[in-house]
C-alpha cells in the first residue's frame, strides 16, 4: 500500500514518471478493472467514471498525458485508495 500511497502522490502532483506497473496497481486500487487488453492498450473501467479508460505503455513507463488524465479523473470523481467497489 506504500507503493500505491507514493504512485497516487506522484500523480496528484503531477510530478516525475511513474512506472506503468505502478500505474496499473494503482488503478486496481482506486477501483478500476482491467476489462480487456488490445496490444498494449490496456482498457480500464471504473463504475463512477461512466467511461473507458485506456492506457499504455511508453517503454517501461506510463505516458505523461495518461498521468494527467488520471489525476483529472480522480479530482472529478473524488477517487480515493482502496475505494473498491
Amino acid at each position: 500500500m506504500a507503493s500505491d500511497e507514493k504512485t497516487f502522490d506522484a500523480v496528484m502532483a503531477g510530478r516525475g514518471t511513474v512506472s506503468f506497473r505502478d500505474l496499473e496497481r494503482l488503478l486496481l486500487n482506486l477501483g478500476f478493472r482491467l476489462v480487456r487488453v488490445s496490444g498494449s492498450h490496456h482498457i480500464y473501467l471504473h463504475p463512477a467514471v461512466g467511461r473507458p479508460f485506456p492506457v499504455q505503455p511508453d517503454g517501461k513507463d506510463a505516458k505523461r498525458y495518461q498521468i494527467r488524465q488520471l489525476r483529472d479523473i480522480i479530482q472529478k470523481h473524488r477517487l480515493t485508495l482502496g475505494s473498491n467497489p
